[in-house]
């Protein structure tokens, strides 16, 4: 998968088998899909399997289907389908056709299980969930055969149809595969394929009260899309016989191959949709698409990139290892392709009040400052001046540490893009805390050097009088535990993850930006020059009227000590 087109092409494991098959003849094209299941908004770990499978359909113009495995209507709705949706999109990516569902099939799906029960590969069964159970075994005991495995096809048949027609109570009855109660892999011990529920489907109603279970729709749904290679993470490896077992037993033309990849696991995050879904009805965010969370619709609120996505997939690779990224270096792609992609402006978080003594109007003049130092084609904005300005409270030091090269009583610094200012009088309030600095203009400096001395310190400011009041979001890990659902206690369970929420992770304060960003639309990204990346709220920021920022990422890991 490629960040550009010119981008470099990474080859792995999936690259050779993808090569080795169109260089046989065992395949003249390639058909991926990526098939969520629409309970949930995608995150991170969604995101790598999408830069898989569509980036392979594109360098090896190939086809992508995106399908819905919407076979669990309880859990699913319109509202997960188009964030789905919006999320493939605004990575970059565009599936084949129309949008497919699981759902689509439920007729083929149905007849397929009817071809099984005639020809005694499937059998209904009385068993309930924790009888199941008990029958299953362990793994390191085979299970034992269902008392109703041996029905006729006559009787298998007559039950299933009046399953469909809803005569049996949800839980009753399922269809079940006849398979090996003895196979080592649990997977093939008689799995349902069907059960019985009474659930409004978001697309067929109320069509239907059986639905199809996923290892029984997947390879069935793969097989009608024609699909070549079959990518999913490595906790579907068990099932890939079960996958093969399905096709091998049903008249079905194409029989594609499953193919399996470590899935990634993100340190100071999660990549569990239920757990994610916990955060959100918990009332622990503000919903799916909360800065923090590391869905791609809440990355995208926070100012991700869809290039920073990508190239952060190209660089974590795909592989059958361990996948157990730190967020740093989702963060590190993130910076780097904002690096060249975002304006820079100038902004005050944490204001103290500058007087300019000299100011002189018609005499203390403004410049103007390009947008990116190296992409002129960004163009310039005036940055106004005015007699008092604000600068940041952490750029000035009444006893200033070894080495400082910023402002303080007595000291000198030039103004980012203006002059050079020298602090004369520093004014306290009652508590002694510094409130204003009365500072004096060297009007010779501007766009050149003092003579006679050398003023090592550039700081950035804002003019009072122009600056654009913003909130401004100050967003941070949400949680201060590298594996926060991987760590036990002392009696060996797990602690629950919520108690590794860093408390920190928002802080919500009132800031100064240039004047040039009042009218900025939402999802507007800028570099705040020396603090970080910040971007216009996709929902709450208001142009011209409430202007709202969040924090990206910084310009350096803060976390990195």
């Amino acid at each position: 998968m490629s960040v550009e087109n010119n981008a470099p092409v990474i080859s792995n494991f999936i690259r050779a088998i993808i090569d080795e098959d169109l260089a046989s003849g065992k395949h003249s094209s390639i058909v991926t899909r990526f098939p969520p299941e629409p309970n949930g908004y995608l995150h991170i770990g969604h995101a790598k399997s999408i830069c898989l499978n569509f980036g392979l359909a594109e360098d090896y113009q190939g086809k992508c289907n995106l399908r819905m495995d919407d076979t669990n209507p309880e859990k699913e709705s319109d509202e997960y389908v188009q964030s789905i949706k919006d999320s493939v999109a605004w990575l970059g990516f565009q599936w084949d056709g129309n949008v497919r569902y699981a759902s689509d099939y439920f007729q083929q799906l149905y007849d397929y299980a009817i071809e099984l029960i005639k020809s005694g590969h499937a059998f209904v069964c009385d068993l309930n969930a924790d009888e199941m159970r008990e029958y299953r075994g362990s793994l390191t005991e085979p299970g034992k055969n269902s008392p109703y495995r041996e029905r006729s096809v006559e009787e298998n048949l007559d039950l299933f149809t009046r399953m469909k027609n809803g005569e049996f109570a949800d839980g009753s009855k399922t269809l079940r595969l006849k398979i090996d109660m003895t196979s080592g892999n649990v997977n093939l011990r008689d799995p349902v394929i069907y059960r019985i529920r009474r659930a409004h489907h978001h697309r067929t109603g109320d069509a239907w009260c059986i639905y199809p279970m996923y290892d029984y729709t997947h390879c069935i749904s793969d097989a009608i899309e024609g699909i070549t290679h079959s990518l999913c993470t490595l906790e579907f490896e068990d099932h890939r016989p079960l996958y093969d077992w399905v096709l091998d037993n049903i008249s079905i033309g194409c029989h594609p191959r499953q193919y399996e990849f470590s899935r990634l696991e993100l340190l100071y995050a999660l990549t569990s949709k239920r757990k994610l879904n916990a955060l959100v009805t918990e009332g622990k965010v503000s919903g799916w698409d909360d800065p923090r969370m590391p869905t791609i619709e809440g990355m995208r609120r926070r100012g991700y990139s869809p290039a920073g996505i990508r190239l952060f997939s190209q660089r974590i690779g795909v592989s059958r290892g361990e996948n157990i990224i730190d967020l740093a270096i989702l963060e590190g792609a993130v910076r780097e392709t904002l690096e060249s992609e975002a304006p820079r402006v100038m902004a005050v978080l944490d204001p103290i009040k500058v007087t300019l003594t000299n100011f002189q109007d018609g005499v203390t003049a403004s410049r103007s400052a390009p947008y990116h130092p190296h992409h002129p084609e960004f163009g310039e904005r005036d940055v106004p001046i005015a007699r008092e300005i604000y600068i940041e409270r952490e750029d000035f030091a009444e006893v200033p540490p070894p080495k400082w090269q910023r402002l303080t009583a007595g000291g000198e610094v030039r103004l980012r893009y203006s002059y050079v200012i020298k602090c004369d009088e520093v004014i306290k309030d009652a508590d002694g805390k510094v409130i204003e600095l009365k500072c004096s203009i060297d009007h010779d400096t501007l766009g050149q050097n003092p003579v006679g001395r050398k003023v090592k310190g550039v700081i950035h400011w804002i003019s009072a009088s122009h600056a654009v009041e913003a909130e401004v979001r100050l967003y941070d890990r949400l949680f201060n535990e590298p594996r926060p659902d991987a760590v036990r206690g002392e009696d060996g369970e797990y602690v629950d993850f919520m108690q590794f929420l860093n408390p920190d992770s928002l802080q919500t304060i009132t800031g100064f930006v240039e004047p040039v960003v009042r009218d900025a639309a939402p999802e507007t990204r800028y570099q705040f020059e020396r603090i970080g990346y910040f971007v216009t709220d996709r929902k709450e920021h208001q142009p011209g009227n409430k202007i709202v920022f969040n924090r990206t990422v910084g310009l350096k890991d803060n976390w990195a000590k």
